[in-house]
């Protein structure tokens, strides 16, 4: 996809997300990585239901402005995901409620956050793994980011929102819309004992997808999944 075409999309589909209400005010940000490794970002403070494709921030690969608005604060997760994250294309941040909730819920697994509740969770994001609080536009989130190693596409900023990567920006969205309905699920079924898709389910949707799931294993350990 040429530049062009590239922030035209990123447009659209930002607009879409926050007239569905994924993402309130001028929250949440995105960012597409160009066939030159440089990158296309959403601008700090604009609200992504009016963006204008020419103003979009380039950055080149050390975060540095080329051209355009500044770019959202958020530089150092986006980047912590496209250095760990082999082949990611673009990376998608929101505020979206469902999640933000989910983040602050006691008791949760900070290596799966939610549960394998729908086969398209499974397939499209794999698993989520839960980052501790930091304060928006924290440096410290990317080094907790790295730490992951690339084993997730997608992770929960703990009382923030969550992020996705994936290989290209039509993935990460996708990816991100199932997440946001995957922890509505879990909050309306919070208490009721839900009956999640089994372990050999599971394993049927890795061998019949080829999925390459970052869950625990019998010894604790984690497999390397493969990009959403």
């Amino acid at each position: 996809m040429n530049e062009n075409s590239l922030r035209e999309q990123i447009c659209m589909f930002s607009r879409s997300l926050f007239e569905r209400g994924l993402t309130p005010g001028s929250s949440g940000n995105v960012s597409a990585r160009l066939a030159d490794g440089t990158l296309l970002m959403t601008p700090t403070n604009a609200s992504m239901g009016f963006l204008d494709p020419a103003r979009l921030s380039r950055l080149d690969q050390d975060g540095r402005l080329l051209s355009g608005d500044p770019p959202t604060k958020e530089i150092p997760l986006h980047q912590a995901l496209y250095e760990t994250r082999h082949g990611a294309g673009a990376v998608v941040h929101l505020h979206s409620a469902h999640s933000v909730a989910v983040s602050m819920l006691p008791g949760i697994d900070p290596r799966a956050v939610l549960q394998p509740l729908t086969p398209y969770y499974m397939m499209r994001v794999g698993q989520t793994a839960l980052i501790p609080y930091h304060r928006p536009g924290d440096a410290a989130v990317a080094g907790a980011i790295r730490a992951l190693a690339g084993r997730y596409s997608s992770v929960l900023l703990a009382n923030h929102g969550p992020v996705v990567a994936g290989r290209d920006l039509e993935a990460a969205v996708y990816a991100m819309e199932e997440l946001e309905e995957t922890a509505r699920l879990t909050l309306m079924l919070r208490g009721l004992n839900p009956r999640a898709l089994t372990r050999a389910q599971v394993e049927d949707l890795v061998a019949s997808f080829h999925l390459d799931l970052p869950c625990p294993d019998a010894d604790g350990g984690e497999a390397q999944p493969a990009l959403t």
